[in-house]
């Protein structure tokens, strides 16, 4: 793995010290002049937990600390999905740095033209951290997109483990984390724009909370998660796509597998878990990207292989890396942002808009250029 170079060093500070804010420390640290030089966390175990990666990380407890520093050149926000909102408002009005926010950028719909007018007038890049787009396997995958030919349909499956325990239990409940469909699977939204080249028209959903979290009680109250969804979304030039998402198949080989069907034949993306969810050795599971012509001659399978640095720093395929270099390159304007604000909250009003069309039971309509819903 070739490491990446620029002319100087560029000074990191994380805001959430937690399994992801850990995850960007550990890619940060494979980025030859980059580093994390501030975290601020207020649980004294996860700050613990950073300085066994970072002895010399100046470590305080708030945002408003964090910001008096003024002793880096970007910020990273890996925080509760709750916060993200007021944080980013927060840090518009009081500094004009680059900002790598987490998904999603909000879980309150309220939130949604604030932050598209704040981030509007920032001076400086802001990227919305939706690393499944840097998956290698999924890389392979839209490089070999157009064997399709003309796309027509598109789905995504991913059949997984459920929801890890996080810090205070923040993500057992809708209010905290936006809702299954729009924490978990906004990242899923996004690939359905990305690779589509669209705009979603209606969305369809189907939902559930069927399985998981049951028994658990936090203050005498149960979790309210969906674990299983179907979610239809019909485009803006009259193609469709799917989403089916299961979280209680923790057994499955393949976590996520995309499927791509055109007018010339059909793409498949087949992508392992982490490892650590498997009830057995999976560890020669490749990831793969099939491609079968319409016309059958046999299936060209190229399997994709991600460098093992990559893969012990995260659990998201070596993404997190490739995500940074984007960002990095963009901070020092020799590229573009390629995951925009608008992006992280049209991702964010799909979820929403399935979640409201399970609720009722009801297709639901986007309109506002795919930023706002109504049921249709």
């Amino acid at each position: 793995m070739a490491a990446y170079c620029c002319l100087r060093m560029l000074r990191y500070a994380l805001l959430g010290g937690g399994m992801m804010g850990r995850e960007h420390i550990r890619n940060l640290a494979l980025i030859d002049d980059a580093e994390v030089v501030a975290i601020a966390e207020p649980n004294q175990a996860m700050q613990a937990r950073c300085k066994k990666l970072l002895p010399d990380v100046v470590c305080v407890t708030s945002l408003d600390e964090l910001l008096q520093l003024n002793s880096f050149d970007a910020l990273i926000i890996a925080t509760p999905n709750y916060q993200h909102a007021g944080q980013l408002l927060q840090i518009f009005e009081k500094t004009s740095l680059p900002i790598l926010v987490e998904k999603p950028v909000v879980t309150e719909r309220d939130d949604i033209v604030r932050i598209r007018d704040a981030a509007a007038r920032h001076g400086a890049p802001v990227w919305v951290a939706m690393e499944y787009r840097y998956m290698p396997p999924l890389q392979s995958f839209l490089d070999q997109l157009d064997r399709v030919g003309e796309l027509q349909t598109l789905s995504i499956r991913e059949h997984r483990f459920p929801f890890l325990k996080k810090v205070d239990d923040w993500n057992r409940f809708n209010r905290n984390s936006g809702g299954t469909l729009v924490e978990k699977c906004c990242h899923f939204f996004d690939l359905f724009r990305l690779i589509m080249a669209d705009e979603v028209s209606h969305v369809y959903a189907s939902a559930g909370q069927n399985h998981n979290h049951l028994e658990e009680r936090y203050n005498g109250e149960t979790p309210d998660l969906i674990d299983n969804a179907f979610v239809t979304m019909e485009f803006s030039r009259g193609r469709r796509a799917m989403l089916d998402l299961n979280m209680f198949a923790e057994g499955a080989a393949f976590q996520e597998e995309i499927c791509a069907v055109g007018t010339s034949g059909r793409l498949e993306c087949l992508i392992p878990g982490p490892e650590q969810t498997w009830p057995e050795d999976r560890s020669a599971l490749v990831s793969q990207v099939v491609y079968s012509p319409r016309h059958p001659r046999g299936p060209i399978t190229t399997e994709v292989n991600v460098d093992d640095k990559l893969m012990q720093a995260g659990s998201h395929h070596g993404s997190t890396f490739y995500e940074h270099l984007g960002f990095k390159r963009a901070i020092e304007a020799a590229g573009p942002i390629e995951v925009s604000v608008e992006d992280g909250l049209k991702a964010v009003v799909i979820g929403m808009a399935a979640q409201l069309s399970a609720q009722h039971h009801q297709a639901v309509a986007l309109f506002d250029g795919g930023l706002d819903f109504k049921l249709a």
